[in-house]
């Protein structure tokens, strides 16, 4: 699946709150999307993948961030935001979130 397949609640949970924190963030979920068949899937597996980044040390963060890495603390914030986003949107049952955006 593409981002633009998602609703526009998940959208905004996980790409939009990873670019207001940085660009590098949300091209991690992009390319996460690739690999999912749904918005469901995406949803756990955004989760999957936070849980991992929460273990990133400085090396990994360098990557991530080509050389331009954050302050873990800050960085730990932003992916919990995102979860405490994604915890929402998974209160909206499906059928009720917005795919004409």
């Amino acid at each position: 699946m593409d981002t633009g397949d998602l609703s526009e609640e998940a959208y905004r949970a996980i790409m939009i709150e990873a670019e207001k924190f940085n660009h590098d963030l949300t091209l991690q979920f992009g390319l996460l999307s690739i690999e999912c068949e749904n918005e469901d899937v995406f949803i756990e597996k955004s989760l999957i993948l936070i849980e991992e980044m929460k273990k990133y040390d400085e090396i990994d963060l360098d990557d991530m961030f080509f050389g331009n890495p954050p302050k873990t603390k800050d960085f730990h914030l932003a992916l919990q935001k995102i979860v405490e986003n994604i915890e929402e949107v998974k209160t909206i049952p499906i059928e009720k979130r917005n795919f004409d955006f």
